[in-house]
Order: C-alpha cells, then sequence, then structure tokens
C-alpha cells in the first residue's frame, strides 16, 4: 500500500500552504518523490508526520528555550509537576505556597499519589549492608554507594519502599544513622542548626522536592522506563545531580561569593565578580534561569527570608549584599542555586551542604517520576536526528 501524501494533503497535516510546502522542499526540509507517471509530487507520509511533530515540539518547548540551551524537548507528559508563568507547581499547587507550612514529606505525598496516603509512618530503616564501614568520602559519592547496594535485580523481592529510600539516603547523605524523624531535622540535627535556620531548611527542601523534566528527573526517568530497580534509578539521578551544570550550581554559586567577601573593598569585590562570570555560566553559577524570565520563585522565597534574617547576622547581611552586586553587575537575577551557597556560608554549614540538600528534596520528585515512568510500561528510546555524512560506500 502506497502511503505517500498528495501536496494537499501534506500541507494539511502540516497545517501550512502549498508554497510554504514548496519552500521546504527547496530548503531540504522535506522530500517530494515523483513517481514516473504523473508530474505531480508526493511526500512520504513518516516524513511529513515527522516534520508536523518537529514542530509541534518547538511550539510546546518554546522557541526562546531551546535556542538559549536546547531546553524544552524532549517534552514527556506527566501529572507530577509543571512550570506554569513563572510559577512551580506540584499536581497544581503553587510550590513556594507549601513551603510556607509542608514538610518534605507532605510534599513527596502530593507529589506521589496527590497526597492520599501517609507514606512515612514506619519506623527507620536499616542500612545496607556494609555501608557503616565504608570509608568516608564526599557525601554525594556515600549516598551512590548506598544505592548500588540496593539495586542488583536479584534484591527486587526486599527492595525499600520510597520512604525508606529516602531516609537511607538522607543517612548516607550525612553519614549517619537512620532516623524516622521529619527529614529537615535530621539535616538541623546534622549541622546544629538553630530554629530559624530549620525553618528555612524545611521551606527549602520542599521548593526543591521536583522541577518538573530536569536533567537528572530525565535521566531517572530513562533507567526506570527499562525496568530497572528504584534504587537504581535513584543512583542514575544523583549521577546526574554530581555535573557541574546540575547539583554543582551551588559549589559554584559559593566559590563567587567566597572571593567576593575576601576582597579589600566594595570594588574590587565587584571586578573579581566580574571576572568569575567571564568564565563561568552564570545560569550554573547562581543567576538566570531560561524557565523563569522573570526570576526564580524559589530563589526569590529564600532570599527574603534570608534577608529578614540579617538583622541578627552580619556575616549574612555582608552576603546578601554580594549577591545584589552580582544581580547588578550581571542584570540576572538569583536562582536557588544562589540561595543555597548563602545559607550555606552565613549558617556555617559543611561546604557542601548546599548539594545535600539539594539531592535529598529532589529524591521525592524522582521517585515520583519513576513511577509514573514504569507504570507507564512505555521505553524512553529517541530517535536521533542525524546530520553527518550521507552514506558512502
Amino acid at each position: 500500500m502506497n502511503n505517500d501524501l498528495s501536496a494537499a494533503e501534506a500541507a494539511r497535516l502540516l497545517n501550512i500552504s502549498l508554497p510554504t510546502l514548496y519552500s521546504y522542499v527547496s530548503r531540504g526540509l522535506l522530500v517530494s518523490i515523483s513517481n514516473g507517471v504523473s508530474r505531480r509530487k508526493r511526500y512520504p507520509r513518516e516524513d511529513v508526520l515527522r516534520l508536523a511533530a518537529r514542530k509541534n515540539d518547538a511550539k510546546r518547548g518554546g522557541q526562546t528555550a531551546v535556542a538559549a540551551m536546547h531546553w524544552g524537548l524532549p517534552v514527556l507528559e506527566t501529572r507530577i509537576s509543571h512550570i506554569l508563568d513563572g510559577r512551580l507547581l506540584y499536581r497544581g499547587c503553587d510550590a513556594t505556597a507549601l513551603a510556607r507550612y509542608a514538610t518534605l514529606e507532605m510534599a513527596a505525598g502530593l507529589l506521589w499519589d496527590d497526597g492520599e496516603n501517609d507514606y512515612f509512618q514506619q519506623d527507620a530503616p536499616a542500612l545496607p549492608p556494609g555501608l557503616a564501614s565504608a570509608p568516608d568520602g564526599p557525601p554525594l559519592a556515600h549516598a551512590m554507594l548506598a544505592l548500588a547496594m540496593l539495586a542488583p535485580a536479584d534484591m527486587a523481592h526486599s527492595l525499600p519502599s520510597g520512604p525508606a529510600l529516602m531516609r537511607i539516603l538522607a543517612a548516607a547523605l550525612l553519614q549517619t544513622a537512620p532516623s524516622a524523624l521529619p527529614l529537615h531535622l535530621q539535616l538541623a540535627r546534622a549541622w546544629q542548626a538553630d530554629a530559624d535556620q530549620t525553618e528555612l531548611l524545611r521551606a527549602t527542601l520542599v521548593l526543591l522536592a521536583d522541577h518538573e523534566l530536569n536533567a537528572s528527573t530525565f535521566a531517572v526517568r530513562c533507567v526506570a522506563s527499562t525496568g530497572a530497580s528504584l534504587p537504581a534509578a535513584l543512583m542514575a539521578g544523583l549521577a546526574a545531580l554530581s555535573g557541574d551544570k546540575h547539583g554543582g550550581g551551588s559549589a559554584a554559586a559559593r566559590r563567587m561569593l567566597t572571593q567576593a567577601l575576601a576582597a579589600p573593598d566594595a570594588k574590587d569585590a565587584r571586578t573579581g565578580i566580574g571576572k568569575y562570570y567571564a568564565s563561568v555560566a552564570p545560569e550554573f553559577a547562581g543567576f538566570g534561569h531560561p524557565l523563569y524570565p522573570d526570576g526564580d520563585p524559589r530563589a526569590a522565597y529564600l532570599l527574603e527570608i534570608l534577608s529578614r534574617m540579617a538583622h541578627k547576622k552580619p556575616e549574612l547581611a555582608a552576603i546578601l549584599a554580594v549577591c545584589a552586586a552580582a544581580g547588578e553587575l550581571l542584570d540576572a537575577r538569583p536562582n536557588a542555586d544562589l540561595a543555597l551557597a548563602a545559607m550555606e556560608l552565613a549558617f556555617d554549614w559543611p561546604e557542601g551542604a548546599g548539594m545535600v540538600v539539594f539531592a535529598l528534596a529532589r529524591s521525592a520528585g524522582w521517585i515520583a517520576h519513576a513511577a509514573e515512568q514504569a507504570a507507564s510500561a512505555a521505553l524512553i528510546r529517541p530517535r536521533a536526528r542525524y546530520i553527518g555524512r550521507h552514506l558512502r560506500d
């Protein structure tokens, strides 16, 4: 059966005029075929449908985002979270509104099943055998080791649940014993945070619990789509998070703040900031976000809380002054990485605490996305758009 389309049929599928269709052919976007009998050209149905899908993807992903960082493609359907008009929504609930009162456990329940169940009633789980005696190392490496010990397929019958995995992850990141305490209290206890800092940690965890289809979440969904275990999928998320262009943003922002604070005066500080961002992309080190052209609402929420705390802590006031100066110099608004770096420095939390908060918070979203992807029973296997040489002998 011949599935080739006439010019009129192809133009209708693409929602374009016939002259535009012919221009697509002349520009190499579409191939026309002659059947040798009629002078009228035909168009391969699959090629037309593929071009139509690309056009729709561009509209849905946003031309600005695609041009800036290829953000917006590929697109997967989800009911978990999305970004709309500068707001981050968890199943339709504004994340900044949730941050006023919710815990990470409550946010996880919302992301997992719209808050139908309270998943965190059980006791603290046990650490994977051998992890307690593992050598000390960076928190993320310790967490990946814990998940690797749980990931083998032959353990599928005894794999821990989502809440247990989050508690094991917290213990591995903090190198403490697993606990049934609320997760923000576990962080606060490990870092000797006061009441104000504890509340800030609670809100931060909620705000970072999910963020649509970011790089680590996409990695989690890819692994989950293969039928791999939940610990294996979360390990993929941690691996993606370890990159400088994802979870490394708070560390990069901290370096900028540290250098600026060490400058002898404000003029030298501004010069140092300019030099720093001449070699580091601002969006990967505290400023700007392609999905939030009017500013990252998570950063705005957290920096507002920090500004209210600044009168009690001169170091915090100095850090916020550097944040403001950098924003003016770059003509950009802060993102969540800058807020994490400011907290880490101001409260003397361990270096890398921002990454710990990020990883623990985002595990809630990863579990939601892994479950959604597994339930779809679809393997994520996009096709490549080949742009190399054509077939050769």
